[in-house]
């Protein structure tokens, strides 16, 4: 399924529904998501969501949300890589 926010929940759909239909999400767990390609990532780094696009992203910036963390390796490039889902979103620490 696509990964979606509302509000400051994050999931991921566990149906395939109309747009702007109801959908019951996935709260918690692993799942293989679209991620930036040209970027790797390593097991534990905290993982970001563009919340225009739906990628993710290792790289913390101004208007992106934690959502987890990677829990595989992904290679560069790579279209997916599997994130555990906090459940919960929060705004990307900027240094």
């Amino acid at each position: 399924g696509e990964l979606y926010k509302v509000g400051a929940i994050i999931g991921v759909a566990a149906t395939t529904e109309l747009a702007g239909a109801p959908v019951v999400l996935k709260l918690d767990g692993v799942f293989g998501l679209t991620k930036i390609s040209a970027q790797a990532w390593a097991i534990g780094e905290p993982i970001y969501m563009n919340t225009s696009s739906r990628a993710l992203t290792n790289v913390s910036a101004a208007g992106l949300v934690l959502v987890g963390a990677a829990t595989e390796v992904a290679a560069n490039p790579s279209t997916t890589g599997a994130c555990r889902l906090n459940g919960v979103s929060a705004p990307a620490a900027v240094a």
